[in-house]
């Protein structure tokens, strides 16, 4: 349970900030060399859900770059503990919502590495409205330029590299699913993100690429405290079954499987680690 009131003014958020930090480090993670000589790339990689990511990728043996827009600390912490694993680490900031930034990331990582296996889109944004004639026609088109826009060109741009027996792993949302009074326009974009998923895993499917996702619950990251008031904060993940936010380490796993053999017979699919909300779907 989180309990401190806590809020930052700026989204995505800075992990380093937040009181509890995170457990976004895979201390306690087993890994298994199931991602040896891959090579990965996580939007929003610099905290959250995306450094366990990255990190838990370095673990089993892939080099990875990661993308955040301005979060200079939260990143080069992530490249420490991924160079720990005696893993490369290549980090890239920048504002995934142009899509010639997107190619440019792209580009940078098979210059850097040689080749590209693995795409994660990661990165997003939210902003509580109690009303939906609140939602700002800025506030709609970043929203859905950062949360859809964005993956789809990062995508694009990632598909010339991408061979049989790679794999896209797109971040959904329990939103996706049941919705969310305050978090409209949000919980659009990643009902977009599994009809996107299911869309292109048939597209890509005759060309051996697997396309899946996952759509976490709440989960304790800096986006938490950028989005909501220090009173929400204080009291945020107690809906859940399980009566508590989970952790990014408790995520990353499921960031794993897609990723490795273990899932080569899965295209098309969300898993869901939220804490005990039975979704269908």
């Amino acid at each position: 349970m989180v309990n401190i009131p806590q809020h930052q003014s700026n989204q995505p958020g800075r992990e380093q900030a937040m009181i509890p930090h995170p457990d976004s480090f895979m201390e306690n993670y087993k890994a298994a060399g199931k991602l040896e000589g891959r090579i990965a790339l996580i939007t929003g990689g610099d905290s959250g859900i995306g450094r366990a990511v990255a990190i838990a990728y370095a673990k089993e043996g892939a080099d990875v770059a990661i993308v955040y827009l301005e979060e200079d600390d939260d990143a080069q912490i992530t490249a420490g503990k991924i160079a720990d694993e005696g893993r490369q680490c290549l980090t890239i900031r920048g504002d995934i919502r142009e899509k010639a930034f997107c190619e440019s990331v792209v580009k940078k990582v098979v210059e850097k590495f040689g080749k590209l296996n693995i795409l994660v889109n990661n990165a997003a944004e939210q902003h509580p409205q109690k009303n939906l004639e609140d939602i700002t026609e800025e506030q709609l088109q970043h929203t859905f330029a950062t949360n859809i826009f964005a993956p789809i060109f990062m995508t694009q741009a990632a598909l010339p590299y991408l061979e049989k027996g790679d794999v896209i792993i797109n971040t959904a949302s329990i939103t996706a699913y049941q919705g969310h009074e305050m978090l409209i326009d949000y919980s659009a974009t990643k009902g977009a993100m599994v009809t996107f998923t299911r869309s292109l895993s048939q597209s890509l499917v005759d060309k051996g690429i697997r396309v899946n996702a996952v759509a976490p619950g709440p989960i304790w990251t800096p986006l938490i405290p950028s989005t909501f008031s220090a009173p929400q904060v204080m009291t945020f993940g107690d809906d859940s079954p399980m009566s508590r936010p989970g952790q990014p380490d408790e995520v990353a796993p499921s960031f794993v499987f897609l990723a490795c053999s273990d899932s080569s017979y899965m295209t098309g699919q969300v898993l869901h680690p939220n804490g005990g909300s039975v979704i269908n779907g």
